[in-house]
């Protein structure tokens, strides 16, 4: 077999089965505005989202109540420290960032956050920002 006919082949094959191949760091926008309602559940999916794609490149945007868990000190309902699945998450790559219009707002200081915490001026226009570059966008 020709090496034209071996690739129309496989193309072929590829649109009956519809296997499409895999994009490496696939851009994924987590949106989290309630760290109470969405910060553990968030940061379970992102862990789950990177065990099953390891290459994933996701942004976590936080404003509004959802910066909340990435202060220093910040608890779940249970007790239980944000810091350290925040911290292990950033090890794997993922980025957490804060809305400063959001500190403005809140008269927050950013010297309040972790380390892993990044600012970016506007979270929503961050997040428009991410989709139109192609981040799929996740609202846990």
């Amino acid at each position: 077999m020709s090496l034209k006919a071996l690739a129309a082949s496989l193309f072929i094959a590829a649109a009956v089965f519809g296997a499409q191949p895999a994009l490496a760091q696939d851009p994924v926008v987590y949106h989290i505005d309630n760290a109470a309602a969405q910060g553990l559940k968030g940061l379970r999916n992102i862990r789950n989202h990177l065990d099953v794609d390891p290459t994933a490149k996701i942004t976590v945007v936080t404003h509004a109540d959802g910066v909340d868990f990435l202060m220093e000190g910040a608890k779940d309902n249970s007790g239980g420290a944000f810091a350290g699945p925040v911290s292990a998450l950033a090890a794997r790559g993922v980025k957490f960032e804060i809305c400063e219009i959001t500190l403005r707002n809140r008269n927050l200081k950013k010297e309040q956050f972790i380390q892993e915490a990044e600012f970016t001026p506007s979270g929503v226009v961050r997040i428009a920002k991410l989709q139109k570059a192609g981040a799929a966008y996740i609202k846990p």
